[in-house]
Parts: structure tokens; C-alpha cells; sequence
């Protein structure tokens, strides 16, 4: 795995129009879709404390890319942690489509019913016992949510930003749209674009670094960064550093059988 992950950042066969560069004295972590995986974002978190204490010091930012709950099996945790991280270092959450769902699912059953059938199930049963879930209707499930999620939960997912700046990378959940000035960008946009940005190879003056579009390895390319290797599924979690010109790579693995039931 190591040395796939050395090989993306060493070979890029295009040049980018710029050399993105992140302002002097800050360094930054950015981390890929989590999707429930405490398992996976606990060793990613230990890895990054670990990477950052052993560098020189440093004003340092994380910036957890989007899409935290779903699909996983502790969505619970993976918030409770994350809040819990920020107390202790600077920490900056971007919205994702998965967040965005949840939260809708507060005013709306059929919202519900889209959340439930894409991760959302997963997530409730993190929050609730199986027998609660099972026998009650949408409607009900709906009015029992204020209920079983806690408001510091909720509160922290509503306070979750869409887009983050620094130097020459924009930190985003899925992307942009291609032509579009980046203060004139859609929500739709930044938290569910994927074909259409994916594809584009138009040259811009900044670096987009993504989740959202899962891939089986980080995908380094000259205008843009994805780092959501599907750790719900693949048992890995990818994040990337930046400091000044360099980038490297960190990435929390797990073997199918270490993998929660």
C-alpha cells in the first residue's frame, strides 16, 4: 500500500498550471469521507497527532471532508469523536451529501425514506436498538429522531461549512461546477457534483481537494485531489497533508477480518 501511495505522488504524467503552495507556517490535514468507520478514523487520528507532533511546529488546521455518518456501522461515534476532537486541536468539518440527508430527514419522511435507503438504516441503528427501529412506521421514526439524536449531534452537522480556502487548494465534499467562479457556486453543487467535475480538465489557479467519488487509490491530478478510497467498504481511510509545496499521504487500514461485523 505504501508503495502505491508513493508512486501517486511521484508520477503525474501532466504538469498543473501552478506550483499550489499553502501559506507559510500552517500546515493542513485534510481527511477523506469516514462513512461510520470509527474503527478506521480513531487509527487515522492517532496517525495524524503522530505526523504532526513529529514535524516541526506548525499552525495546523484538519479539515474533515464531508459525508462522516452512513454506511458505516457507528456514525454515532465517528460525530461524538469528531466533536471531541475539535477541543483539542483546530479542527474544520465541510457538510457532505450524507449530513445533508440526515438532517433533512428531521422535516421531511420522504427525505427519510432517501436517507434510509443510502447509508441513513446504519446510521439510526448507531443512535437506537434494532427492536426500537424495526417496528416503527416512517412517521414515527421521523418524530422519535429529536429524540435519539443528541442536539450537540445535530448542532454540529448544521455548523459544518461548505467550502474552505487556503493558499492555492479549495477544500470541497464532491467538487464544483466547471466554468462556475467559486463564490458563485451552488450547495447542490459542492456536496452532490460528481461526472461533470470529475471529467474536467479545464486548468484553474487553485487545486480542489475532494471526497465523494470513490476511488480504489488517492487520486493526485494537476487541478484536483480525491481522497475517498470507500472506507465503509475498502477498510481504508485516506487523508492527505500539506505544508508549503509538499503533500504527503496517511491512511488508516484495516484487513477484511480486523473489519466490524
Amino acid at each position: 500500500m505504501l508503495k502505491k501511495l508513493r508512486s501517486l505522488l511521484s508520477g503525474q504524467p501532466d504538469a498543473p498550471a501552478i506550483i499550489p503552495t499553502i501559506p507559510a507556517g500552517q500546515r493542513i490535514y485534510a481527511i477523506g469521507d469516514v462513512h461510520g468507520r470509527l474503527d478506521l478514523f480513531e487509527d487515522l487520528i492517532a496517525r495524524i497527532d503522530a505526523d504532526d507532533a513529529a514535524r516541526e511546529s506548525a499552525d495546523t488546521t484538519v479539515i474533515l471532508l464531508g459525508d462522516l455518518v452512513d454506511r458505516g456501522p457507528d456514525s454515532a461515534g465517528v460525530v461524538r469523536r469528531a466533536r471531541e476532537w475539535a477541543t483539542q486541536r483546530h479542527v474544520r468539518a465541510i457538510a457532505g451529501n450524507h449530513e445533508e440527508m440526515f438532517l433533512g430527514s428531521f422535516d421531511r419522511d420522504d427525505t427519510l425514506r432517501h436517507f434510509l435507503r443510502h447509508g441513513g438504516r446504519e446510521t439510526l441503528l448507531s443512535y437506537m436498538d434494532y427492536d426500537t427501529y424495526a417496528r416503527t412506521t416512517i412517521e414515527e421514526l421521523r418524530a422519535m429522531l429529536p429524540d435519539v439524536v443528541p442536539d450537540e449531534d445535530v448542532a454540529y452537522m448544521r455548523a459544518m461549512e461548505d467550502a474552505i480556502r487556503i493558499g492555492d487548494y479549495l477544500f470541497v465534499h464532491a467538487g464544483i461546477r466547471p466554468g462556475v467562479p467559486v463564490e458563485e457556486q451552488q450547495t447542490a453543487d459542492l456536496r452532490w457534483i460528481r461526472r461533470e467535475f470529475i471529467e474536467d480538465r479545464a486548468p484553474r489557479d487553485f487545486v480542489v481537494v475532494h471526497g465523494h467519488t470513490i476511488a480504489d487509490e488517492p487520486e493526485l491530478r494537476p487541478t484536483r485531489i480525491g481522497i475517498d478510497t470507500g472506507a465503509f467498504a475498502s477498510g481504508r481511510l485516506t487523508a492527505i497533508g500539506l505544508e508549503g509545496t509538499a503533500r504527503w499521504l496517511l491512511c488508516a487500514e484495516r484487513l477484511p477480518e480486523d473489519q466490524p461485523a
